[in-house]
């Protein structure tokens, strides 16, 4: 297996972010690996602040290392209208289920709070895993330039009741 694909040897746990949390989250979302290129104007100075973090049910996937704990990617949930806002896992354990771990979260949390779905309108990169992982393709949302000049696909999840 390469060390892309490899399971993770430490265990992750996932726990409400705090605003502490901000900084990493925002070197997270522009360090991207799927938003260099025609994609970067979409990050370039995007900032994920304490105000966010309060704001939504936004968590964060840690994972231990040598030097403490190092989150490994993170989810936002907005309620209302139900919207998975951000999900993004560091570049180096992509590959390693830390996404898949994250939406079984953020499924959990939705079904928690009442919800029956969950929308995402999905970077151009990230269709394939969203499939993979069961989200439904229900149409495209619409380039909205400057900001995003590109169409995106929009999905759903369904959210089973317990």
């Amino acid at each position: 297996m390469s060390s892309r694909t490899s399971p993770l040897s430490r265990p992750v746990t996932i726990r409400k972010a705090v605003a502490r949390d901000a900084r990493r989250l925002t070197r997270l979302v522009r360090g991207s690996g799927a938003y260099e290129g025609k994609y970067a104007s979409a990050v370039a100075g995007y900032r994920v602040g304490p105000d966010y973090i309060e704001a939504h049910r936004t968590f964060v996937a840690v994972g231990a290392g040598e030097h403490g704990d190092r989150i490994l990617g993170f989810y936002s949930l907005v309620l209302a209208p139900p919207e998975l806002d951000l999900l993004f896992v560091a570049d180096e354990v992509q590959g390693r289920g830390i996404g898949r771990l994250l939406v079984a979260h953020m499924q959990s949390e939705a079904r928690a709070a009442g919800l029956d779905r969950v929308r995402v309108v999905s970077h151009r990169p990230a269709e394939d895993f969203y499939h993979r992982i069961g989200a439904v393709r229900i149409g495209t949302a619409r380039a909205n330039p400057p900001a995003v000049p590109w169409d995106r696909p929009e999905f759903e999840f369904r959210i089973p009741p317990q």
